[in-house]
């Protein structure tokens, strides 16, 4: 008779810190009854790819695409 696999436990949640949350919130805002996007779209990619603000520099995540800061 052939022995049974062992059977795998579920993945353990993630570990919620002071940082959990939905962080998408914090790229658009409400005005009226519309929306708008505080980060602007990658000049490559075009609408729907917005690109990452860091300190210096913005960077699309898709095509690496990266303007940097004048400072």
């Amino acid at each position: 008779m052939a022995e049974k696999a062992p059977v795998k436990s579920a993945p353990k949640p993630a570990a919620k810190g002071k940082n959990a949350g939905y962080k998408v919130y914090k790229h658009y805002t409400v005005k009226g009854g519309g929306f708008d996007r505080t980060n602007r779209f990658c000049p490559k990619c075009g609408p729907g790819v917005m690109m990452a603000k860091h300190k210096d520099r913005q960077t699309c995540g898709n095509c690496h695409y990266t303007e940097m800061s004048k400072q």
